[in-house]
């Protein structure tokens, strides 16, 4: 998942963003990889993790947004799953969730 991060929230220090999307991740599934980058002029979080389903994959990416939020300005958070070497956007809805 990934979202852009803006002004950030009184109180907050920019090196404490990552780690606390990361631990939002982090109590929910394994977190594989995570960054910050810069994409067109503007920091990008990005925070890779496992997850069985599309219905799981939406409640961790929606923690880490809920976290990012109370920190920075957020905007265009994305969710995206790997299908071997491509990366779709995760289903409506899956069965049994």
């Amino acid at each position: 998942m990934t979202a852009n991060v803006g002004l950030l929230r009184p109180g907050t220090s920019a090196p404490a963003v990552l780690p606390a999307a990361v631990e939002a991740a982090r109590a929910l599934t394994t977190v594989e990889a995570h960054d910050v980058g810069v994409v067109r002029g503007q920091a990008r979080v990005t925070v890779r993790f496992e997850s069985p389903g599309d219905g799981q994959a939406r409640r961790v990416a929606w923690a880490v947004l809920e976290r990012l939020d109370e920190l920075a300005e957020i905007s265009d958070g994305r969710l995206v799953r790997r299908y071997g070497n491509r990366w779709y956007p995760p289903r409506r809805r899956d069965p049994g969730t």
